[in-house]
């Protein structure tokens, strides 16, 4: 049986190396999903991600076990996309599209047809570029709920807001993620 994030936490501090390790291996492809939706960029996405994972590292101390794992590590990653957004505030977020991978090339798919690729990667760019077109807070909603199947519970604890502050802003941002989307 698996152990919980707390269980491995604990074999941590215990002397167990390991147990953190196999933590990472929990966290990092959705937290590098998640900040790749930010930055666009491969390269990118892999040096916050690890960013993210030697702040959790050095932070391990003051993690209270009674909390949520994964809402603290994505707490940790929003914050440290945010601090990347700021240093690169000069970049207008529909640039962020001309870099040289995106999401739709990272899906896999068992045998599409052209057209059906086409298609595909079409509808993802359209969601892409109307992802980027609202607020930075909208967007991480979103993608948490959406993404990283994140409950409202748990986005609510990651951005730092009451629970039914995150679903009126849920709601806002599909309708602005709508709105986006019918302007394309």
């Amino acid at each position: 049986m698996s152990q919980t994030d707390s269980q491995l936490i604990v074999d941590y501090f215990n002397g167990n190396v390991t147990a953190f390790e196999e933590l990472v291996g929990r966290y990092l492809q959705p937290i590098y999903t998640f900040v790749f939706g930010f930055c666009r960029n491969a390269e990118e996405a892999s040096d916050l991600t690890q960013e993210v994972f030697l702040k959790a590292w050095k932070n391990l101390k003051k993690f209270n076990l009674e909390r949520n794992f994964k809402t603290w590590i994505f707490t940790i990653a929003r914050n440290t996309v945010f601090d990347w957004l700021r240093k690169k505030k000069s970049v207008l977020f529909s640039d962020l599209d001309t870099d040289e991978t995106t999401f739709s090339e990272t899906l896999s798919d068992t045998e599409p047809l052209a057209d059906e690729l086409f298609m595909r990667k079409e509808l993802v760019k359209d969601l892409e570029r109307a992802l980027d077109k609202i607020p930075v807070d909208s967007k991480v909603i979103l993608l948490l709920y959406h993404r990283e199947e994140c409950t409202f519970e748990e986005i609510a604890e990651i951005v730092g807001k009451p629970m039914n502050t995150v679903k009126s802003q849920y709601r806002r941002a599909l309708m602005l993620l709508r709105k986006q989307l019918a302007g394309i």
